[in-house]
């Protein structure tokens, strides 16, 4: 019983005068009802219902977008000017896709066991998409890179990303 608390222990297993009680479990009920809409209220009041439509966000602020876990292909480039090249097509193709809104996230990993090389987060629920932009990559091209990608559920708030690292940076690669 909700009430339980609220019974003298003496009483447990008698027969209750519960008609007082009515009037105070309705009391609390919409004390403790409207406590929690005024509290869920209070949590979301810079809830910005423009930005969370420009953005294509669900009510928990959420959107899907497409991981790329980018990691070594099966290529052996050794040739320093072909590697240098395929880099400088890698970060112009990066900056392209992140200029055109397709690719909201992106960078290196460190060191690692599993041949991981960097992530992309492409702006898009669409698998099929995403791999039409993943495949414009130089590096994916000439198989010095290689993905894995999977379908992911992220903050819509990411893409905004983009535009606040460019007040930051200092310099270009």
């Amino acid at each position: 019983c909700f009430f339980y608390m609220c019974v003298p222990q003496d009483h447990i297993g008698k027969k209750l005068n519960i008609s007082f009680m009515k009037p105070t479990a309705v009391i609390l009920f919409s004390l403790l009802f409207f406590s929690n809409q005024l509290s869920a209220q209070q949590s979301h009041a810079a809830y910005d219902s423009i930005l969370a439509k420009k953005l294509n966000a669900d009510d928990y602020g959420m959107k899907q977008y497409v991981l790329v876990l980018l990691k070594k292909g099966p290529a052996d480039i050794t040739d320093k000017k072909a590697l240098d090249s395929i880099f400088h097509g890698h970060m112009a193709n990066i900056k392209r896709l992140a200029a055109e809104n397709k690719l909201v996230l992106a960078g290196p990993t460190g060191d690692n066991d599993q041949n991981y090389e960097g992530i992309f987060v492409f702006n898009t629920g669409n698998v099929e998409e995403a791999k039409q932009w993943l495949s414009t990559d130089p590096a994916i091209q000439s198989k010095d890179l290689d993905a894995e990608v999977y379908a992911w559920y992220g903050t819509a708030a990411l893409q905004e990303i983009p535009a606040l690292h460019e007040k930051i940076q200092k310099k270009s690669f």
